[in-house]
């Protein structure tokens, strides 16, 4: 049977960049997306079981701890490459003494001062006991303005790459997850099936304990990406709130309105704070891609 011929059509539109396999946030019936999540959760521990293992009985070679941990040894040399890369641990240099081996030397490993804080608990403690003790002398307005401060130090630090990403809300979404996981925030872009959002996944928080206790951290990190972005942005779940990653919402449909980005570390007014944001879970059936 003949084929009909094909109609004129407009040029294709530019490519977007890719920008991750699936949303990070699915609902209802377990999804590829949903088993990824618990694979990643899983990952999570074993690198938390090297790192600690780092801290415990570093220097630690590759070998070694792929022996202590019965795990392979390319499975922990590409959790050792992540937790390098991230800063949580380090090559320990040592003197060399008498005649060099043959071949090259084994590298050993050691906790950085970024690992050692991830598996201290005493440290959220005491800075979930100093907030509550800035909310006692200071009240209310006190813990906003030092969230407020927190991220715009963040801010000055991403404002730049997102800026120069250029218009397009999806790919200044790509830039800024690209920042978050330079700061270590392990964060990715992915799209909403329909084409119209991008979910920002966060998978680690470094303050996830005290924010558990104080959310106006959240809540200033949300408006944050807001103003970075250009548009109105919902948070969906936060590791904080007992979620397995930290989700945001981005429409890419909707035009950028000019971002009120300040580079500096004071508090904003809170008389003009940004509301384009909310870290509110939105209802599933108001935001595209969770129906």
């Amino acid at each position: 049977m003949p084929l009909a011929p094909t109609p004129a059509s407009a040029p294709p539109a530019p490519a977007r960049p890719a920008v991750g396999p699936a949303a990070c946030a699915p609902t209802g019936a377990a999804s590829p997306a949903a088993h990824a999540a618990h694979g990643s959760e899983h990952e999570s521990t074993t690198r938390q079981r090297i790192l600690s293992l780092v801290v415990e009985a570093g220097p630690v070679s590759v070998v070694e701890l792929a022996r202590d941990l019965a795990l392979t040894t390319a499975g922990v040399r590409r959790h050792v490459a992540a937790l390098e890369e991230s800063g949580q641990i380090a090559v320990h240099a040592v003197a060399q003494q008498g005649r060099p081996a043959r071949g090259r030397p084994a590298r050993r490993y050691v906790a950085t001062d970024r690992g050692q804080a991830s598996l201290s608990s005493a440290y959220s403690d005491l800075a979930a006991q100093a907030l509550a003790f800035l909310v006692q002398v200071g009240g209310a307005d006190a813990l906003q303005d030092f969230a407020a401060r927190r991220v715009g130090e963040l801010e000055g630090r991403l404002a730049g790459a997102v800026a120069g990403s250029g218009g397009d809300v999806a790919i200044r979404a790509v830039a800024l997850a690209s920042g978050l996981a330079q700061e270590g925030y392990a964060a990715s872009a992915r799209p909403v099936p329909g084409g119209r959002a991008v979910q920002l996944c966060q998978g680690h928080c470094p303050v996830q304990d005290v924010a558990a206790r104080f959310p106006q951290l959240c809540e200033a990190e949300t408006q944050l990406f807001s103003r970075l972005l250009g548009v109105h942005v919902q948070r969906l779940s936060t590791l904080a709130g007992g979620g397995h990653v930290c989700t945001t919402h981005i429409p890419t449909h909707l035009p950028v309105h000019a971002p009120t980005t300040s580079t500096t570390t004071d508090a904003p007014d809170r008389g003009t704070s940004v509301r384009a944001a909310s870290d509110r879970p939105a209802p599933a059936a108001t935001v595209e891609g969770t129906r």
